[in-house]
């Protein structure tokens, strides 16, 4: 069965006016900054136990009652009390999810299309396994980066500390025997002088970054420059890209198999994907399939995607078996994803460590080559 997007607009027109009458009263709105409701690990655990009970013959009434009372957070409480509200009300499970800025367009059109098919049971399965997959990948990234990084941020203070507290002591013994530096000592005393001049505009900055990240990720521009800035980043951009693209596979398979059109697959996993360059690539797609030309012709004219994705989709269209190609292409880059998170934290380790030590031999170089030529003008 196919699904029809064509009363989108007017449904986004129905949803605009439902959000300004939900926004008369900013005090019964609840903000939430560093902490938002609903994130990945719960909507895992959620569609995972809703297709469960409801295979069980459990009502999705109480199925919603069931979930709410196992809810710790207030937060994810308040979520599931408003969708079973409405469900009390006669909307449907995609209609009462509409309404919640936690969940994104590609969960209500999944839902809907499992209520329209009669596989909501099915299809609830497949969002869990969705978000278990995604979540998994997350605890891969950062399983892959917290070493490395927590060995970067230490290097940092060192040279900084360095830098600050240990260069001014030779700067002025330096400056009391007059003695001619090199000129290694002399950059190295220039760094020193610009982060003492400088370093408290560097670090108010960085706090202001990291204070300001949460009203930062929705600029169109800040998302630009960090997705491009960390796919230019050695080993990490490769493992941040592959990351992405088995999202986008797996997502493709799941509406796939849901009988969605490719070109709506590809609207939904466009709006769903938070990484810019994806998201960029997939909306040139769009429009070529629009204009007539097939998915792997489309991909084709990307980086993004790989020679044998886009040979494995043309096979898929020559087929009929997308479903199947893309969940297989999930199945790799999931493994890939494995490999390159162990690879990732095996070959960062060393190389922080590497550059650490290069930076502070070249301080200490640069700060006993005068020592040396004094201690030879004094004996």
């Amino acid at each position: 069965m196919g699904f029809d997007l064509s009363n989108i607009k007017k449904e986004e027109k129905q949803t605009t006016v439902l959000k300004k009458e939900a926004g008369d009263s900013l005090l019964k709105k609840e903000i939430t900054i560093f902490n938002s409701p609903f994130g990945s690990k719960v909507k895992e655990d959620f569609y995972a136990e809703v297709s469960v009970l409801l295979n069980a013959g459990v009502t999705l009434k109480q199925v919603l009652e069931l979930l709410e009372n196992g809810q710790k957070k207030q937060q994810n409480k308040a979520v599931l009390s408003k969708i079973s509200n409405d469900i009390v009300t006669g909307r449907s499970l995609s209609e009462a999810i509409k309404n919640q800025k936690v969940f994104s367009e590609y969960e209500y059109y999944a839902i809907k299309i499992g209520e329209e098919t009669g596989t909501l049971s099915q299809v609830t399965e497949q969002l869990g396994d969705y978000f278990a997959r995604k979540n998994e990948q997350r605890r891969n990234l950062i399983s892959a980066l917290t070493y490395p990084v927590i060995i970067l941020s230490t290097a940092v203070v060192v040279v900084v500390f360095m830098l600050r507290f240990v260069v001014p002591m030779f700067q002025d013994i330096f400056k009391q025997q007059k003695v001619e530096l090199p000129g290694i000592t002399k950059l190295i005393i220039s760094a020193s002088d610009f982060l003492r001049d400088y370093g408290w505009i560097i670090g108010l900055t960085f706090v202001i970054l990291l204070i300001s990240r949460p009203l930062l990720r929705k600029k169109v521009l800040y998302k630009t420059l960090k997705d491009k800035i960390t796919l230019r980043i050695p080993f990490v951009g490769n493992f941040v890209k592959t990351v992405y693209l088995s999202q986008f596979t797996q997502a493709v398979s799941l509406l796939t198999a849901s009988k969605v059109p490719v070109v709506n697959s590809i609207q939904l996993v466009k709006q769903m994907i938070q990484f810019y360059p994806l998201q960029q690539a997939l909306e040139v797609v769009e429009k070529d399939i629009l204009q007539g030309h097939s998915l792997s012709t489309s991909l084709s004219k990307h980086k993004l995607f790989s020679d044998k994705m886009i040979a494995l989709v043309k096979v898929a269209e020559e087929t009929n078996q997308n479903e199947l190609i893309f969940n297989r292409l999930n199945m790799q880059y999931n493994t890939q994803v494995q490999q390159q998170s162990k690879i990732l934290s095996t070959i960062m380790e060393p190389i922080i460590i590497l550059i650490v030590g290069i930076l502070v031999g070249v301080i200490l170089i640069a700060m006993y080559l005068p020592m040396f030529k004094l201690s030879s003008v004094i004996g």
